[in-house]
């Protein structure tokens, strides 16, 4: 009697509205994400601790959260889901605990932890002991960092303090029309500022994965989103001491995929780097992260010689694939993901530098550009540049260029390294010569192409030895996979220090 109590979570009403709103239960979620009879439960029996407001009068089933360990795919998983049907969710002194437990199994068991947010937020009733367990969690979330995944996912409201747990963690889902997230809602902003807004134009699902960058998934179901969760952990190791595990080699799908004819012989054209990626990896399978957000840049997980594999590469679709504020921020954070957990890195470079402009500048582009050149540098992992068209200025160097020590830089014949564009640097080189020639625009023309002649080639930098190998397109596949192999092994050292600065 006491366990189905206890299972029954906040009564037979309350889980018909959790449902009726289109959401699943604590569990049901849960056991949709693990594999198959592998969920075991912990602290079932686990009660509240507050005394005031009546509250010893309350019971309040495992205290409003479900914790526990099972696996995905045979792989061992430490989980937490919110109860919204308890009490909304909300998080007291022993709902806390019991997330901090399973919080410090994951750290000593070396496995991912996944955690599902539904809640009203504190438990106002508890006062400070509800703030200390947002603390404690917070501290946990910092120490696990780079040390075994965090899985956050949202599925329901998350608001005020609660928010900031998501935050410190590697990847963030949301739900269409079901994830809430914001630090203060629409009352609060209405009552201090007089601005009207809704619920889910403040901080629905749509907003953090295209706007804010907050989530890094976005799916318009919770099935959808568990099959993510299922597609994501396949890519990463369980911890930092290992790599992820190994699959089947495949080759690419080329009659769908041939770079050929998914890269432009015209130099001006452009071509979605998705299709470059999908050209090259096992079985054409790219899993892109924040696809939403920051466009000019994409990154995500792949797989070369069955072995997983981070890309950065430069979208030129989307403002010609330059580096600005958000892109800089999106890429920076994913190298040093896959630094943390031992995932190689390829780069795909084709960009003309970083973003210019007064927004730009005033956003503080210097400090949020300078994030990329700071991860690359620290990487430790192989990391591997393949340069397709445009590499100029910043951008060149950012790119995991030889100088940030890539261990190998492939450029293809189409490669341009320069300082700027041919236009752009003709005007400033030859600024006399034009100026003061019978045909100005003639001149201005013939200097151009001049000026291309020089650098509208990888030949100058593998001259200098910047660029380890001039290769045709169609030889990246093969290049990659045996840079991969080459550098499986590499050990690379930093200075001792207690830990860098990097411009946050």
């Amino acid at each position: 009697m006491r366990m189905q109590d206890a299972l029954g979570g906040g009564g037979e009403q309350a889980v018909e509205k959790q449902k009726t709103s289109g959401k699943m239960t604590a569990r049901e979620r849960i056991v949709s994400i693990l594999d198959e009879n592998s969920f075991h439960e912990y602290d079932l029996f686990v009660e509240h601790a507050g005394k005031d407001f009546d509250m010893d009068k309350k019971y309040l089933p495992g205290d409003g959260v479900v914790t526990g360990t099972g696996t995905i795919n045979g792989w061992p998983v430490c989980i937490f889901a919110q109860d919204f049907t308890v009490a909304g969710g909300s998080l007291g002194y022993m709902h806390a605990k019991k997330i901090c437990k399973i919080m410090d199994h994951a750290m000593k068991l070396k496995v991912p932890l996944i955690g599902i947010n539904d809640s009203g937020g504190a438990r106002i009733q508890e006062g400070v002991n509800s703030l200390a367990g947002y603390g404690e969690i917070f501290y946990r979330n910092t120490i696990a960092s780079g040390v075994i995944p965090q899985i956050s996912v949202i599925l329901g409201p998350c608001a005020g303090g609660a928010v900031y747990s998501p935050a410190l963690t590697d990847f963030v889902f949301v739900v269409e029309n079901i994830s809430k997230m914001f630090i203060t809602g629409p009352e609060v902003i209405k009552a201090v500022l007089g601005e009207e807004i809704s619920m889910e134009d403040l901080g629905g699902a749509k907003v953090h994965a295209s706007i804010s960058g907050n989530a890094h998934f976005f799916s318009k179901s919770e099935k959808e989103c568990f099959e993510q969760i299922k597609q994501l952990v396949s890519y990463i190791p369980w911890n930092n001491e290992k790599k992820a595990e190994p699959f089947l080699p495949k080759a690419p799908r080329t009659r769908q995929y041939k770079i050929d004819q998914i890269f432009p012989s015209n130099p001006l054209e452009p071509y979605d780097v998705r299709n470059i990626i999908k050209a090259i990896v096992d079985d054409s399978e790219f899993f892109e992260i924040q696809n939403m957000y920051a466009e000019n840049i994409v990154i995500g997980f792949a797989r070369i010689n069955g072995d997983s594999v981070g890309f950065v590469a430069n979208q030129p679709m989307v403002l010609a694939g330059v580096l600005d504020v958000d892109s800089s921020d999106k890429a920076a954070r994913f190298i040093r993901y896959c630094d943390a957990f031992n995932i190689p890195l390829v780069s795909l470079v084709d960009l003309p530098g970083y973003l210019p402009g007064i927004d730009q500048e005033h956003m503080g582009v210097i400090r949020h550009g300078a994030k990329v050149l700071y991860a690359y540098s620290e990487a430790t992992v192989p990391k591997i540049t393949v340069i397709l068209r445009k590499a100029y200025g910043g951008g060149y160097i950012a790119m995991c260029s030889n100088h940030l020590r890539a261990d190998f830089v492939f450029a293809w014949p189409t490669a341009e390294i320069a300082v700027m564009g041919p236009e752009g640097a003709a005007n400033i080189i030859f600024r006399n010569e034009i100026k003061s020639a019978e045909n100005p625009e003639e001149m201005r023309k013939k200097k151009i192409s001049e000026y291309k002649k020089k650098f509208a080639n990888p030949y100058v930098a593998a001259a200098y030895g910047y660029v380890d190998a001039v290769i045709e397109p169609a030889e990246t596949r093969n290049f990659v996979m045996h840079a991969m192999k080459i550098a499986a092994n590499k050990r690379d050292s930093r200075p001792n220090k207690k830990h860098g600065i990097p411009p946050f």
